[in-house]
This record gives C-alpha cells, structure tokens and sequence, in this order.
C-alpha cells in the first residue's frame, strides 16, 4: 500500500503529518509513505521526520501561495505592488505543482493522498483529484483555508480540528478528530520537569521561559523579548526560538549564549523544551496550541494579527475567554514589550495562576487524533 502525505510552509501543517505517519506505521508497518512538502520548509520538513525516526522518502514540490492580508484594502495592495506581484509569480508555481504531482502519480500511483492543509496541498489535490486518487483533507483551525475550501468537495473524507458545527463541509464527509499531534506532548510532573531542564543543559533551579513564534518565527516577538531581556534574565532561564529567518540578524543582537540564555533558529525537539518550560509564549495556530494543552503548559499567546479570517487572534479570544491563557495583542508597530513583560512576570510570580491556566488548557485537548485520522486514511486507501 502507497501512501503520500502533504504538509508544508509552516511546522504546524509538518508535524501533524509526521504524527499521523507514525500512527500509520503503527497499524499498519508494511505502507510505503512519501512526504511532499514545499520547498522553502523542505529542511525542516526533513529535520522533523528524521529527529521523529520515521524512515519516509521527503520530497520537494512547486508551490504558491496567495497573499491575503486582513489590514489590507484594494489601496494597500496597490501601495505594497510587490505582494500583487509576488502572488502572480506563484500561479506559476501552483500550476508547477500541479504538473509535478500529475507526473509523480502517473508513475507510482499512490493509494490514497493524506492533504493536511495550507498552499502546498492545493497543486497535490487537484492532481490527485485529475487522476481519481482519492484524498483526505484536516483542517486545524475554526475558520476552514482557502485550500480546504477548494478541496473539500471532492474530498474522500474531511477531518477538522475543531468540532462541526463550526465548519459547513458536506454532512457526511466530515468528523471531528482533534488536531493530531506527536505523543512526545505530555504533562510531566515536578520531578519530570527538573528532568527535563537539566537534559537541556539547564540547572533546574531557576524557572524557564520558552519563546518561540513558531517554525518560521515571529520578529515582533523577537523584539519584544530583547527589550525585556535584562528583567528576565535576573529571575529566570530563557528560550528563545527565533525562526531560521530572523536568526542571524537576531544572534547580532541578542547577548551570547550563556548558562541563563539560549537562542536557536529551529528546534525539532520542541516537546523537550515544552516539558522544561514553566512558561510559554507563543503564537497562536491551532497545532501549537494543541501541542501545549497536551503539555499542559501556562501560555501567554501572541496571535498573528496578518492571517486571513483573523484564525489566530480567533484562536487567541476563545482561549482567553476560556481561562486557559493570557493574551497580549501583535499590531503593525510590533508587540507592545511593556505588556508583554507584565504578562510573562505575572504568571512567573503566581504559581496559582499558572496551574489554573493550564489546568484549562488542558481542557481543551482531545486525545487519539493522530491514531483516528490514521484510521481514516488506510480506510479510504482500502
């Protein structure tokens, strides 16, 4: 049985699908899987998959991505000309995409297609929708993209992240899974946590703060961080995850790697540090937080204010709402450090506050998304 999975552009549509790889494994050892995935995050892609022990071909694919932003008007995209034409170049790359994946399908046609979602997936899927491979879409976030909404109609099977009714995919089709996740996510207790730091290099006697924008990193929160460096570095160890992007402009700027200190462009041992840390910061996609509800961690969110539909900030609201985070909002001039300080600080000096942040954020996990959706697939391959 051939198997080809697709995620890309950013970690949270990569380590869904090497979660559901494995599961997939798991049932059944004998399936041949392929990893495509866009070319800008081949790297990491392949990082991941070799840090998770899978033994699963990754390969490149032509992909675009069209650029919508929320704070733009028809005015701004006349004013930022270069986006309009970056998004005509990548139409090129979609219909690239589509002709590589027609090919590669021709050649060793696969049993079913596994599309977690973002640019990437949109050439695959119409390929395999061509040919009548059939295919399974997730979507993480409440507010379905732009892909899965071209996709969903032919698709085999959707499974969503969220429960249904926030989405109006055909009835049917759809089933709630969860957002599958890697099981290295776990709550730990005390003695685990302290375990954990000193396996990182870290003594253990200090509390740890984990920042990190996600894969590709946040540079609003890289300055935010900077300018509050010095308070955070008298009580606690920090983190910082820059994104390979912003890495070398940031190790410029950022004190030298010291017993207290550590910066890193990219992690594919993420769980590690999650288990350490005593607090989070982070943006707010749909697999993050899953990841950190399964962790159980204190989280202080930074939602993405650009992404189309507003998904993160979205994301961002309803967690707060919930008692299961602190919010400090992104905007154009950056992320305001004052406030991100007092929000990092509270919970660093409240051991209350912080057990009932992640008491209910841990609420909001659903376990066995990984193994169900894996299910899902090898039905539909069948």
């Amino acid at each position: 049985m051939k198997i080809v999975v697709v995620g890309g552009g950013s970690g949270g549509h990569v380590t869904p699908v090497i979660a559901v790889a494995k599961e997939i494994k798991n049932i059944k050892s004998g399936a041949e899987l392929e990893f495509w995935t866009d070319k800008k995050y081949f790297e990491n892609s392949r990082e991941a998959v070799k840090a998770s022990g899978l033994k699963m071909c990754v390969r490149k694919l032509s992909a675009g991505k069209l650029r919508r932003y929320t704070n733009y008007g028809f005015l701004d995209y006349l004013a930022h000309f270069g986006d309009l034409l970056r998004n005509f170049g990548d139409l090129f790359r979609v219909f690239g995409g589509i002709w590589q994946s027609f090919w590669r399908f021709v050649f060793a046609r696969p049993n079913v297609v596994f599309l977690k979602g973002g640019y990437v997936c949109l050439s695959v899927g119409i390929a395999a929708r061509i040919l009548k491979i059939p295919y399974v879409i997730h979507d993480s976030d409440a507010a379905p993209g732009l892909t899965n909404r071209v996709l969903a109609g032919h698709a085999a099977k959707i499974a969503t992240g969220m429960p249904l009714e926030f989405y109006k995919y055909p009835e049917g089709k759809a089933v709630w899974t969860g957002i599958p996740i890697s099981a290295d996510f776990k709550s730990v207790d005390a003695a685990g946590q302290k375990a954990a730091k000193l396996g990182l290099g870290f003594d253990g006697k200090r509390p740890l703060v984990l920042v990190t924008g996600g894969s590709l990193g946040a540079s609003h929160i890289n300055d935010a961080i900077l300018d509050i460096y010095d308070e955070i570095a008298k009580v606690a160890d920090l983190v910082l995850i820059s994104g390979k992007a912003n890495f070398e402009e940031l190790r410029e700027r950022a004190p030298k790697d010291r017993e207290h200190f550590r910066l890193l462009d990219f992690t594919s041992e993420l769980a590690k540090y999650c288990a350490a840390a005593d607090v989070v910061v982070s943006r707010a996609g749909a697999s993050t937080l899953a990841e950190l509800a399964c962790a159980k961690k204190a989280v202080v969110l930074v939602p993405n204010h650009k992404l189309p539909g507003f998904h993160q900030v979205k994301n961002a609201d309803s967690y707060k709402e919930a008692g299961a985070a602190l919010v400090v909002y992104d905007s154009e001039e950056g992320v305001d450090s004052s406030k991100l300080r007092e929000a990092i600080f509270e919970l660093l000096n409240d051991s209350g506050l912080r057990t009932k942040l992640s008491k209910n954020l841990a609420k909001t996990a659903k376990s066995g998304a990984a193994s169900e959706l894996a299910k899902i697939v090898l039905s539909v391959a069948k």
